[in-house]
């Protein structure tokens, strides 16, 4: 205790004289200078904390592949013991030779350069614990103020580093402090801390530092700026060379070591880790966990706090994303609208897990990056809200059928609920949430059914009757639909509730998704239907180790019940029939799957949303410049050309192949039967009028007639002869059969449909190789190439 008392004195007196010297050179004032500054020098505050530096997060998929890293500083801490000594010697030959011996203040030195100031050459003196203090107070400025006064030129600042330098040797081991230093230091050309310049510079562990890059690693501290080997390689091997000759005085080598080391070529191999999404293969996903952690209260007081946290910490932020799914949905998207196509459309698209809400995948097709003009790029994920990094949404089509049957099954309907579902209806007294009376609403389908036709809940999901779902929508309440879709977590894109939102509480026309949502949205409220009404909030991140503060956060899943067990199941039977002669026939991937499509008014967007027992999955096709104003209407995207663009056309065939490719080596699981407490999943029953059902030709094993070359007359009459009606789109397709003679239809030859159903035909405009149906799925014609104002195809 008495040595270290003595120590604080002598020192204290040293730090008095440096003052004097550098402050007043005049020998005349330098006794009182001295005096009063040794003696205010023992009563300074000396605990300087010494948190970890700086250092890089890694974000992980599900199976530990590195996703992204990112960071402030290019940083990565190291133990002493996995230095190279070289590099140790290096280090203390030209920065603190003494460094061993001294206890914090190297007092020759010191003294030396306090003689020197006095004759008029400043000269500054600083140990590597004091480089080391010096470097902790800058890292631990959280502002801008804290920061000049760390970075301050005065005597102040000195003996304040020199007051903590003591206090540090005091309860800090040579090694511990020498091991901080090594690891905060700044080395030049971004990189900090040893190992990141070992990296950077040469592409080698610390640990493995041969005697040339030590010294030159070593010679980079000094001045980071001046000696950067990349631009200015003649000043650096100056400086190693000065390091090499350091290391022969202090004896860590010899000097004919040091001769043959400085014959040596730097040989640099730069590298550099990528830092942030826009490197990243899985930018959007990467963005998105960004986002979470930067959003979440839970994680910082505020967004700057959590930001910085998200970039110094070294967190090593473990996520859900599934590689294999996600590199089935990358390909999917990217092969049916390209990053770069010219018309600039956008296919977006999330897998979730039902049961417990975690993201699979999350992809969209283009580019990560900041310039918005430059074509296939953008900083915008379409997969999400806007409060995630996303836009205000799309109008989701079809796809919100669904929230009207499990609203009407949770009220007691029973499959059976039927009504005559002419081609246009009027629907007035719809009463919305705000109490007021919601005007007529005239909707119309896109002539799928006879005007005689009568639908139930089986059917009309089959056909994706828009009359038929606006009468069950009025018929269940319109207010009772949207709050269940908020019970199954679906809002606005732009965060709004749709009981609150006047734009939704004004629109009759909510069962047709005619609010902007997004993929994720959709997707995660399939997913509740899929896990039997369990929903869960949707989850990317399901661990941060803080290595920072040595701290680990566990995530679980947020999960409860949404709606009943039996109305989901009721919700997933009837979604499983539109793969059994619906709108989905020809979308299977050969196990148990439900889904729907969803094409909106005047070809703004599709979609498809579906799901198996283990992942649901909704994607988006749309214009980001304005669906509206660019519809997918008469558009070729990649070498493509559609007259129009429906959900089975290229939504459809994205959520195909990207659920193919998920489920690879996934058991295969059964969707839960029909509940019984529904009544009868039979068709409904026809009109008395009608023509006997059993004897209609659209029930036979045959299924829509292959005219696929027929003459347009010819094929017409075969397909009504068969009982379904027929609508020939205006717009021709390039194909190998003969221009004016069918090229495709839809659904494809075979397909069974119930009574009355079209059957969409495309004629051929000749100029192609191949028939459509000879080209799977390369062509994919699908729908009406015009539907009247107000009609959705579902």
């Amino acid at each position: 205790m008495l040595q270290r008392i003595s120590q604080l004195v002598v020192v204290g007196v040293i730090a008095g004289l440096l003052v004097a010297a550098l402050a007043l050179p005049a020998v005349g004032g330098l006794g009182i200078t001295a005096r009063n500054v040794a003696s205010g020098f023992l009563d300074m505050p000396s605990n300087l904390e010494t948190p970890p530096p700086p250092q890089r997060s890694t974000i992980y998929d599900s199976e530990g592949g590195v996703i992204a890293e990112i960071f402030d500083q290019n940083r990565e801490l190291v133990d002493i013991d996995d230095i190279s000594p070289l590099m140790v010697d290096a280090i203390l030959a030209i920065e603190d030779a003494s460094f061993y011996e001294h206890g914090g203040l190297d007092v020759s030195g010191t003294l030396r350069a306090a003689m020197r100031t006095m004759g008029g050459n400043t000269e500054g003196a600083s140990s590597i614990t004091q480089q080391y203090v010096k470097n902790v107070q800058i890292e631990a400025a959280t502002s801008q103020e804290e920061l000049d006064h760390a970075r301050e030129e005065s005597i102040a600042r000195k003996i304040r580093e020199l007051r903590y330098a003591v206090a540090l040797e005091q309860r800090m081991s040579k090694d511990d402090i020498l091991e901080g230093y090594l690891n905060i230091a700044y080395f030049s050309d971004g990189a900090y801390g040893v190992e990141s310049a070992a990296q950077h510079f040469f592409q080698v562990p610390a640990s493995d530092l041969e005697l040339h890059q030590a010294a030159t690693i070593a010679g980079l501290v000094r001045y980071p700026y001046l000696y950067n080997p990349r631009f200015f390689p003649e000043q650096t091997i100056e400086r190693r060379n000065v390091v090499l000759d350091r290391m022969v005085v202090t004896e860590a080598i010899t000097e004919a070591e040091a001769e043959e080391a400085k014959t040596e070529d730097m040989d640099l191999d730069l590298d550099t880790p990528p830092n942030g999404c826009v490197p990243s293969d899985q930018p959007f996903f990467c963005d998105y966990v960004v986002q979470e952690i930067e959003q979440d209260e839970s994680f910082g007081p505020n967004e700057t706090e959590r930001a910085r946290w998200l970039r110094t910490a070294g967190l090593e932020i473990h996520t859900t994303l599934d590689p294999q799914t996600q590199e089935a949905g990358q390909a999917a998207v990217d092969k049916w609208v390209p990053r770069e196509n010219e018309s600039r459309k956008v296919a977006a698209e999330v897998v979730i897990q039902p049961g417990t809400g975690q993201i699979l995948g999350m992809v969209q097709s283009r580019n990560y990056g900041p310039d918005e003009s430059k074509l296939g790029e953008t900083s915008i994920n379409f997969a999400t809200d806007a409060d995630r990094g996303g836009s205000s949404g799309f109008q989701a089509g079809s796809t919100f059928k669904a929230i009207t049957l499990a609203a009407a099954l949770d009220e007691g309907l029973p499959f059976s609920t039927s009504f005559n579902s002419p081609t246009s209806v009027s629907v007035s007294g719809q009463r919305s949430c705000n109490g007021g009376t919601l005007a007529t609403w005239s909707p119309s389908n896109s002539g799928e059914t006879k005007s005689n036709t009568t639908h139930n809940m089986v059917s009309g999901t089959k056909a994706s009757s828009n009359t038929y779902f606006a009468q069950l929508q009025k018929q269940t309440g319109i207010c009772d639909v949207m709050e269940m879709a908020e019970t199954l977590g679906l809002q606005r894109a732009d965060g709004s509730k749709f009981t609150e939102n006047e734009n939704s509480l004004a629109n009759s026309s909510f069962t047709l998704g005619s609010d902007e949502v997004s993929p994720l949205r959709v997707s995660n409220a399939y997913a509740t239907f899929a896990s039997g009404g369990m929903y869960c909030e949707p989850q990317a991140i399901t661990q941060i180790e803080d290595r920072q503060s040595g701290t680990t956060i566990d995530i679980e899943p947020e999960c409860s019940r949404a709606i009943d067990e039996d109305v989901a199941d009721g919700v997933a039977y009837l979604l499983s029939q539109t793969f059994n002669g619906g709108t989905a026939s020809s979308l299977g991937i050969g196990r148990p799957t439900a889904g729907k499509t969803g094409t909106t008014d005047g070809f703004a967007a599709a979609w498809f949303a579906g799901f198996t027992p283990q992942m649901a999955s909704a994607v988006f096709v749309g214009d980001p410049r304005g669906p509206q104003q660019h519809p997918l209407r008469n558009v070729t995207i990649g070498d493509r050309h559609f007259g129009a663009v429906f959900g089975a056309t290229i939504p459809g065939p994205i959520w195909q192949e990207t659920m193919r490719g998920a489920h690879e080596g996934v058991e295969v699981e059964q969707l839960p039967s029909a509940p019984g407490r529904f009544g009868s999943t039979s068709g409904p029953r026809a009109p008395a009028d009608s023509e006997d059902e059993d004897a209609s030709p659209a029930s036979d094993n045959g299924g829509v007639p292959n005219v696929v070359g027929q003459p347009e007359g010819d094929a017409v009459s075969a397909l009504e002869a068969a009982g379904y009606s027929v609508n020939v789109s205006q717009t021709r397709v390039r194909s190998g059969e003969s221009e004016g003679t069918v090229a495709a239809v839809n659904p494809d030859p075979g397909t069974r449909l119930p009574e009355g159903a079209t059957v969409n035909v495309f004629l051929s405009s000749g100029g192609g190789t191949a028939s459509g149906a000879d080209q799977g799925d390369d062509w994919f014609p699908a729908g009406p190439a015009h539907l009247p104002p107000g009609r959705d195809e579902g």
